[in-house]
């Protein structure tokens, strides 16, 4: 099955229920289903949707018609669904800016095609919609992270022309560590 027989759009309030799903696979995949948090309330109060009537993404467009991000709703998803009208993966991402370059850019903080519907171009296709946005938005990079022991994602990450950027550490505060910092100088 090609991946262009497959719909892509932004994600629409109705999907929440399947975005959920599809986010616990994931942490089941990465075995960290105990961390997830995210209920529906929580991702309908944080992620951008679009609205119920809304086009499939065009080709290289920027999201319009989809509501504006803000501080607590940072995050927008796309949504692939098969001819058979199955949500079988997501790329949950949000905007980020590079200072060297100026321009804005996009963190894909998910990508998660469902174990059955692998192999079918699905996950390529959700990236080469990010990559179109990134393109008509004249911006500078689409990044993200990927488990050190993830080999078949950095291979497939890899085939697309994605480097690993070996010099760089993440770094994370998160929890109480973030309470304390956030009171560090009081």
């Amino acid at each position: 099955m090609a991946p262009n027989n497959a719909t892509v759009r932004h994600a629409r309030r109705e999907d929440v229920p399947a975005i959920l799903e599809l986010i616990r696979e994931l942490a089941d995949y990465e075995k960290e289903l105990h961390s997830v948090e995210a209920t529906e309330a929580k991702l309908l109060s944080t992620i951008a949707f679009a609205p119920s009537n809304a086009p499939d993404v065009p080709s290289g467009s920027v999201p319009h018609a989809v509501e504006s991000t803000s501080p607590s709703k940072p995050a927008r998803c796309l949504v692939l669904t098969t001819p058979e009208g199955t949500t079988a993966g997501i790329a949950l991402y949000f905007y980020n800016y590079s200072t060297w370059r100026a321009r804005p850019g996009i963190y894909l903080e998910d990508l998660y095609v469902k174990q059955s519907e692998r192999k079918r171009g699905y996950g390529k296709r959700l990236l080469v919609e990010l990559a179109k946005e990134v393109v008509a938005m004249e911006g500078g990079r689409l990044e993200w992270s990927v488990l050190k022991w993830n080999e078949p994602s950095i291979k497939f990450y890899q085939s697309i022309g994605a480097r690993m950027m070996s010099e760089w550490v993440s770094m994370r505060v998160d929890g109480d560590g973030l309470t304390k910092l956030a009171t560090l100088l009081d």
